[in-house]
């Protein structure tokens, strides 16, 4: 896989670019908005995503698709969530047919409820699908920064291949044949971002926020399992790894949209004012609506979307947490 493509020109698709030219001979970069290809190849910057990191001249930035897709032996999807469908859409004509895509998207599409590979197959067509996962956040991978990621898919030999060919002395990857489990969790954690955020924004401490993301964790994980996927495996990076980033990390978006409703800025505003999309807030709309009709308790989900969507006052919400019916630890 000497010829990638990589979808999407926000941070997550600029750091992967530059990870994987590490490895790949002909890494190209599709950027959506041409007049902006054109600046970000001219000034090697991504300047609305990662304005302080220089992408390297081997990466091809541009904005015809065909000339991005052309004879790519694989394609990486790091288009957001809510833009991914129809974002693909309009590049079928130049996908070519049957190269096999990594998703690196993290979320839940609002309405259907699916999934990122989910999406790609129903928009390219059949074609093998992998999803490449875990704590990654795109300002430390664009900087070399060692970081540790899962590939999981149902074709062992993608996994393996892409295993093969991009891992390198800052970038380890392992494998897990667990799709379904690795893609909820990355989706899902999401949604412990933005409550960690709200715990930094009303300052309840340490305690409280690690008590909500233990919590949280086993109530992911309890959908995830609900979906089809493995208890074990939202205990590895994808889960647990990918947590433990999104809930601390200053770079994390979710956790910046919590930090902000919990010092009371309103939501809609906080979302005008990112440059990034903060995939936490559909995905919080899409489960909360799925544990209801799936009969799944996601009591934290639930005070979160009462917070963000329903007027709810946030230590309202912790209020309510904390007082819910005591239970057994181990119950999943």
């Amino acid at each position: 896989m000497d010829r990638v493509a990589v979808l999407g020109g926000g941070g997550m698709g600029t750091a992967m670019a530059m990870v994987l030219a590490r490895s790949a001979g002909d890494v190209r970069l599709w950027v959506r908005e041409p007049d902006r290809a054109v600046a970000m190849a001219e000034t090697r910057r991504n300047a609305r995503h990662l304005p302080e990191v220089s992408i390297p001249e081997p990466i091809r930035i541009l904005g015809d698709p065909h000339e991005a897709l052309d004879r790519a032996e694989l394609i990486v999807a790091a288009i957001p969530t809510s833009y991914l469908r129809d974002g693909l859409a309009k590049l079928v004509p130049a996908v070519p047919t049957g190269v096999p895509v990594v998703s690196v998207v993290k979320g839940v599409e609002f309405g259907t409820f699916a999934l990122p590979s989910r999406i790609l197959v129903e928009t390219l067509g059949p074609r093998e699908t992998a999803i490449l996962t875990g704590p990654s956040h795109a300002e430390e991978l664009a900087r070399g920064l060692p970081a540790s990621l899962v590939v999981a898919g149902s074709s062992s030999t993608l996994c393996e291949a892409v295993q093969h060919d991009f891992s390198h002395e800052t970038f380890r990857i392992y494998r897990n044949s667990d799709a379904i489990g690795a893609e909820v969790a990355g989706a899902l954690k999401n949604i412990l971002g933005i409550a960690a955020g709200v715990c930094d924004g009303l300052e309840v401490g340490d305690n409280a926020k690690a008590a909500l993301l233990t919590r949280g964790l086993v109530e992911i994980a309890r959908m995830g399992v609900r979906l089809g996927g493995r208890i074990e495996t939202f205990y590895g990076l994808a889960g647990v790894g990918d947590v433990v980033t999104t809930c601390y990390s200053p770079f994390g978006r979710n956790r910046e949209v919590g930090l902000r409703i919990g010092r009371g800025e309103a939501l809609q505003a906080i979302l005008d004012a990112m440059p990034n999309v903060s995939e936490g807030v559909p995905t919080i709309r899409s489960v909360h609506a799925l544990a209801l009709r799936m009969g799944v308790d996601m009591p934290i989900t639930h005070e979160l979307h009462q917070v963000l969507f329903e007027g709810k006052p946030p230590r309202a919400a912790v209020f309510d947490l904390m007082t819910r019916t005591p239970k057994d630890e181990s119950e999943l």
